[in-house]
């Protein structure tokens, strides 16, 4: 009907119009909803921790798909699966209780692993397979995997105990049962390629093979709350764009904690870029299993090692990494930060903040620009590690055998760093022959703190870096340390303000140039066009 004054057509209308005017309204018939709930029981799992429910969840997951997309529900319940193959517009929830157990992977010599069953087989990455190691050449090899998708989901409270994957690792503290190269073994919690506009959220992860997360080559991907007891690495971002990671707790004392890369498995060089980690721990001195139950039983067997735990930007460091911030960050009983450039990345604008550090394991800061430059030749060539900015750090209690490294190697300097309000408090006690160590330069291999050995410097060591800042910093051994806190060497454009550490020297400068020092408790205000083999 009309209203009269508003010349508007009334919503009311339809029946209620009709009987005003004494007429009977046709019948509606009601528009049967659409099925948008997939439970995997419905579909013939068991969920009793003995039998395979791998076929139900995967038909639970292909009715959802073909329904146009949904939610597909673990309920509580023990779920024993081999590969689980995901689709566009699917999500999977594991409601409180559940627990995806990941099955036995076949042992050497068999064809078969639980129930006769086996992992999907791997798929081939080509010719490029040489330039990233094994796990990050496939995916299909995985307790839960997609390729090719967008709009999926993966969200808890629900546990993924992957106790059938193969870590690919010798570690003597771990079972090597499963290896990962055999056919239908799994390597992966979960591995995702080429996908976009994904969520992963709530769940928790113990023991997640090689990876409890590859994600490779996703693009608006978030990942939030996680809980991850592992023993290798805990989050792989490779080649990803416009990611988010939050308030993630990751332990994982054999391998790397938050470790964004950026592999050659696009067959070119792709960035990780856009990437924000922020409210998150990481750690490298619990028992497995003892994050995830709240007992937090530290392990002092010396076997348990090397406890990274860390966040770390490489190794595979082809593509780049561009525009990441890293915040509000937790580090204990791990390695410290690392920020590598080896393969011919483009490590650039990134910033880190309010981060603290307790029992650091190494050093609490390591940037390498290296030449290991796995892989195409001669296309791949040194690349640059530039525009980086450290502010708002304590680290407590960290080992003295080196200082926080920062190097570049020959004809390729690492560029504009600035470090402020920094507090480095570590163990200390070297004596002074340390202080005439020669550092290698190790310019082709493996980017890691250890393969240095003991530096010469107690608090940071430099080598080739260009525009350099420094502002509030401190560094304060607990027991008296011989070497010099401070070793600059190939610095070009230094500037160092409001610097406090013991003055015993406190600085080394080898092949030094434009140097300044002002308003520091470590030293006297100077300033110096070049400086070699001179200490302050």
């Amino acid at each position: 009907m009309t209203n009269l004054i508003t010349g508007r057509r009334n919503v009311v209308g339809g029946a209620l119009g009709l009987g005003l005017l004494g007429l009977a309204a046709p019948a509606v018939k009601a528009a049967t909803p659409a099925k948008t709930s997939f439970n995997v029981y419905d579909y013939g799992a068991k969920g009793d921790g003995k039998t395979l429910d791998t076929a139900a969840i995967n038909r639970a997951i292909d009715a959802c798909a073909a329904a146009g997309g949904g939610t597909v529900l673990l309920p509580a319940g023990n779920f024993l699966s081999f590969s689980i193959r995901l689709k566009s517009r699917v999500h999977l929830h594991l409601a409180q209780g559940a627990t995806l157990i990941a099955a036995d992977s076949p042992l050497p010599g068999q064809t078969a692993g639980t129930g006769g069953g086996r992992y999907d087989a791997v798929e081939s990455n080509g010719e490029f397979e040489p330039y990233q190691d094994y796990g990050h050449n496939h995916w299909h090899n995985s307790l839960i995997w997609g390729e090719g998708l967008q709009d999926i989901s993966i969200t808890g409270p629900g546990l993924i105990w992957g106790r059938g994957l193969s870590h690919g690792r010798e570690v003597r503290m771990l079972d090597i049962r499963f290896h990962a190269e055999q056919p239908g073994v799994g390597n992966k919690a979960i591995a995702l390629k080429n996908c976009h506009n994904v969520w992963l959220a709530d769940f928790s992860v113990l023991k997640g093979g090689h990876f409890a997360l590859l994600a490779t080559g996703v693009d608006n991907l978030t990942i939030d709350n996680l809980t991850i007891d592992t023993e290798r690495d805990g989050l792989d971002i490779d080649c990803c764009r416009n990611v988010r990671v939050s308030n993630c707790a990751v332990n994982s004392p054999w391998d790397d904690g938050i470790c964004p890369k950026s592999s050659f498995f696009f067959s070119y060089a792709a960035a990780t870029e856009n990437l924000t980690i922020t409210n998150c721990y990481v750690s490298g001195c619990w028992e497995l299993g003892t994050l995830l139950d709240g007992t937090f039983k530290r392990n002092i067997d010396p076997a348990y090692s090397p406890r990274n735990g860390r966040i770390k930007l490489g190794t595979e460091s082809n593509g780049g990494f561009k525009n990441i911030t890293i915040s509000n960050c937790v580090f204990e009983g791990c390695g410290g930060l690392a920020l590598e450039s080896v393969d011919g990345a483009l490590l650039e604008d990134i910033a880190i903040t309010n981060i603290t550090m307790r029992d650091i394991q190494n050093c609490p800061f390591f940037l390498r620009l290296g030449a290991r430059l796995r892989g195409p030749k001669p296309a791949t060539q040194v690349g640059t590690l530039r525009r980086v900015l450290i502010s708002n750090l304590t680290a407590y209690n960290s080992l003295s055998q080196q200082a926080s490294i920062i190097t570049g190697i020959p004809g390729f300097a690492i560029e504009d760093l600035k470090f402020s309000n920094i507090l480095l408090d570590h163990q200390g006690g070297a004596d002074l022959a340390a202080a005439k160590i020669a550092v290698p330069e190790n310019e082709a291999g493996y980017p890691d703190p250890n393969r240095f050995g003991q530096t010469p410097s107690h608090g940071f060591f430099f080598r080739h870096v260009r525009n350099l800042e420094m502002s509030h910093v401190e560094v304060r051994p607990s027991k008296a340390d011989a070497r010099p806190a401070f070793w600059l060497e190939d610095v070009k454009r230094c500037d160092l303000f409001a610097i406090t550490a013991p003055a015993n020297p406190a600085f080394a400068l080898h092949e030094v140039e434009d140097f300044r020092l002002g308003w520091s408790r470590a030293g006297r205000d100077i300033v110096l066009d070049k400086a070699d083999s001179r200490t302050l």
